[in-house]
């Protein structure tokens, strides 16, 4: 079996890490709404790769999580008066009900990113320790791009190429970052928003940080597929293989797989735009 690796731009035979096992690990919804036909794209997707791994005889454990704390859930949650975790919790059923709709396979595990903080401070402290991540006085925790040489090696982006374009890009309270590239580990609450104590400030992740841990712990250091769409391929896939090699010593995915956008007058389709269809819609009609 060949598979377009983007990290080499090129059809490689896959060759597991270990003889007829597959570890794969594919970039889950953010649940604050009910999921559309672009987010169905990768599930459908990555469930048919998963089935063909199957039908050829491997045994596949197959992770894909549930950000299940998010801007765009606590919005939700402020918008209706409830707190964030019943947005989540509802969202994440609706979601479920939807993909057995579609008759996708269940994953080996879901695992939700607030099950699992403690692995996350855990690695964000190995990060500390080996001079990758730095605490700024505020108490957000960044990771130092600088630290990992090959920064960019997913997205074919140079340093250069990503200083220019994080120059550009001020975002107000990153006045305390050594580098404009420097992406967030943990970041300190606002008001109202749900917390974890920390020995850094009370507060949450950061998105990158949460795959990474999740990914470790249910498949271990070393995975031979990561998916996800192509709209993740930066910064957050390539943020995920800084961390995670930077932490282990090792290298993070072999193969890594991802799918197009699903384009609606050729625009990507997202609730950003609002030029999104559901899977209920959908499945009304056809």
């Amino acid at each position: 079996m060949k598979i377009f690796n983007t990290l080499t731009r090129t059809k490689e035979e896959f060759v597991p890490i270990e003889p007829g096992k597959v570890r794969m690990y594919v970039c889950g919804p953010t649940v604050y709404n009910l999921i559309h036909i672009g987010n169905a794209r990768p599930m459908i997707l990555f469930d048919t790769v998963r089935r063909y791994f199957l039908h050829k005889g491997y045994e596949v454990n197959y992770v894909s999580n549930f950000t299940d704390v998010d801007d765009k859930i606590i919005r939700k949650a402020k918008e209706e008066g409830v707190d964030a975790a019943k947005i989540s919790t509802r969202y994440i059923a609706e979601c479920k009900k939807d993909m057995a709709d579609m008759n996708i396979m269940p994953a080996t595990k879901n695992p939700l990113a607030t099950e699992e903080i403690d692995g996350m401070e855990e690695m964000i402290q190995t990060l500390i320790d080996k001079n990758n991540a730095y605490v700024s006085k505020d108490g957000t925790v960044y990771f130092r791009t600088k630290s990992f040489k090959d920064y960019g090696k997913l997205s074919h982006k140079n340093m250069d190429e990503l200083q220019s374009g994080f120059r550009e890009i001020k975002v107000t309270g990153e006045e305390d970052k050594e580098d404009s590239s420097d992406f967030v580990l943990w970041k300190p609450k606002k008001e109202g928003e749900p917390y974890w104590e920390s020995p850094w400030s009370k507060g949450r992740p950061g998105w990158h940080i949460e795959c990474s841990v999740m990914s470790k712990k249910y498949l271990g250091e070393q995975i031979d597929i990561h998916g996800g769409g192509e709209d993740l391929i930066f910064p957050h896939h390539e943020n995920e293989i800084a961390q995670s090699e930077s932490a282990s010593g090792k290298s993070f995915a072999n193969y890594w797989m991802h799918n197009a956008f699903l384009n609606i007058d050729n625009k990507k389709m997202s609730k950003s735009l609002g030029n999104f269809r559901t899977v209920r819609d959908i499945a009304k009609n056809y």
